[in-house]
């Protein structure tokens, strides 16, 4: 196994006339054995990034070392690496246990039997050693994805790279499959660098997130981390669904007054002060239906999930969205006050976009009280 350390990272595409900064600066350090996930919105550097750790684009500056050795210059086949696509690029003229034993008949003079006998066993960990005979084409799509990942595994490498493995799979098996992969990796116990678009998959699967923006990192943490303390306006809206409602306030003193009538008095002023105008968020879970509660909103949309219902409303030119318990079910186009809690405001600088105040951490359950004695 290995810890990456990604140093200065720099990667710019294009000629002389034009450059494109893909990644800019990103320093990172990713344990040995650590599943790291790489998430952000389209184009913002986090597949560029795993494929300069693969060898598989030229960095611009910077450099990128395993276990302490420097491999920014090594061709991709001199790093023990071994990377799972969104595209599964399984050979389609061989069957099962050919797709998964190629990657050790192409770089090793292990015998056939030897190499049989280690398929076997890689098939029997994924739980398709019956589908050994097969072709992909008579293969359903997380049946691929284990090929794919059965061909990584095999060769034991130093490090796993995933750039949206799961994202050509239906929304029930991509959720199974995130828990095998997890059980996987962590049964492995290999460095994993995985990338997504998907915010939710990456807070489900990873040990610590790395948020990128437009080639630049934002910020790595476990998904309470990035959730719970998120370093600025960016990350705070990217992470969570729904997403974090925000909007600009006044400043008075110890009050803030918003769009559409919103006020709100801080118990605790110090961290307004040295602000005029501030950028308010507060999460849908955090917000709840109170007579009082200083956020008045105009009801458009109820979409009911069963479990809980999310409530659409306008506050002046604000949209907003609350999460709330089921039984909650105003009419479309009812006027509603919001309440929420002062620990569960986010608060961030109007100019820099950074965090002013996030959300007060709460107290660990201590679960050893569930666990039961023999």
């Amino acid at each position: 196994m290995a810890t990456i350390d990604i140093t200065n990272l720099r990667k710019e595409f294009g000629d002389d006339g034009e450059q494109i900064v893909a990644v800019d600066d990103v320093n990172l350090e990713i344990e040995d054995g650590e599943f790291l996930v790489f998430v952000g919105p389209s184009g913002c550097g986090k597949t560029t990034t795993l494929r300069c750790v693969a060898g598989l684009e030229d960095v611009t500056d910077g450099s990128i070392e395993f276990d302490g050795n420097d491999v920014t210059d090594q061709r991709a086949r001199d790093r023990d690496v071994a990377m799972v696509f969104q595209n599964y690029a399984l050979y389609p003229h061989m069957t099962v246990r050919k797709n998964i034993g190629f990657p050790l008949r192409l770089s090793t003079k292990q015998s056939t039997e030897a190499i049989n006998e280690r398929v076997e066993e890689v098939a029997e960990m994924l739980g398709i050693e019956e589908l050994l005979g097969d072709q992909p084409k008579e293969l359903s799509g997380g049946q691929q994805q284990r090929v794919a990942l059965g061909r990584a595994i095999i060769r034991d490498p130093e490090v796993f790279l995933m750039d949206e493995p799961l994202s050509n799979l239906d929304a029930k098996l991509r959720s199974t499959m995130r828990t095998e992969l997890q059980e996987l990796q962590s049964e492995l116990g290999v460095t994993t660098c995985y990338v997504t678009h998907d915010q939710t998959e990456a807070m489900a699967m990873g040990d610590r997130i790395a948020v990128l923006n437009e080639g630049e990192l934002q910020q790595v943490g476990t998904a309470s981390d990035v959730y719970r303390s998120p370093t600025n306006e960016f990350v705070a809206g990217f992470i969570g669904s729904p997403s974090i409602n925000t909007f600009t306030a006044e400043v008075e003193g110890a009050t803030l007054h918003g769009p559409g009538g919103f006020e709100y008095t801080f118990d605790d002023p110090s961290v307004l002060e040295g602000h005029d105008r501030i950028r308010v968020g507060i999460r849908p879970e955090d917000m709840r239906l109170d007579a009082d509660g200083g956020m008045p909103g105009l009801v458009t949309v109820v979409e009911e999930m069963g479990n809980e219902n999310f409530l659409y409303a306008t506050m002046g030119e604000i949209d907003l969205t609350a999460r709330v318990e089921s039984k909650m079910h105003p009419d479309e186009g009812m006027s509603v006050d919001f309440g929420f809690d002062e620990e569960d405001i986010y608060l961030f600088d109007i100019d820099t976009q950074q965090s002013v105040k996030t959300k007060t951490s709460e107290t660990d359950v201590d679960y050893r009280q569930f666990v039961a004695n023999d």
